[in-house]
């Protein structure tokens, strides 16, 4: 499931061979394994995460789908998302959990997607190295 692609995801969980909340599990397994190393992602919230995987599998249950339903996708730290800790890679915004989404994270969340966190950046997006 690790190296497939978005539509052979979709069709694995359109068909029931995994469900949003296993599919979630795995790549936040991953993150977990190769974060400390990578420092990939800069906030990962697995209950978030967990809930956003239950109500896409309640979805497909209920027939109402998209094509990104239930698809894990994670958002660069500059676009705000309600709920989650959003940094901008910049320690003066350390504790700002966003009250509201960007348009890009409520577009995703309205089809669906899961988002497993928020990945690492340059400070407020001004540079290219990927430091914080």
């Amino acid at each position: 499931m690790l190296n497939s692609s978005l539509k052979q995801l979709s069709a694995a969980l359109a068909q029931k061979k995994i469900s949003s909340v296993e599919l979630a599990g795995l790549f936040l397994q991953r993150i977990t394994r190769f974060n400390p190393e990578l420092n990939a992602f800069i906030t990962v919230n697995r209950d978030l995460t967990l809930a956003q995987a239950r109500a896409a599998d309640q979805r497909m249950a209920a027939g109402n789908t998209a094509p990104l339903t239930g698809i894990p996708i994670a958002h660069k730290d500059i676009f705000c998302a309600e709920g989650w800790l959003t940094t901008c890679g910049s320690k003066m915004l350390s504790n700002f959990v966003s009250p509201y989404d960007a348009h890009v994270v409520a577009q995703f969340k309205r089809a669906g997607g899961v988002m497993l966190g928020k990945t690492n950046m340059d400070e407020f997006a001004m540079g290219s190295s990927t430091e914080n």
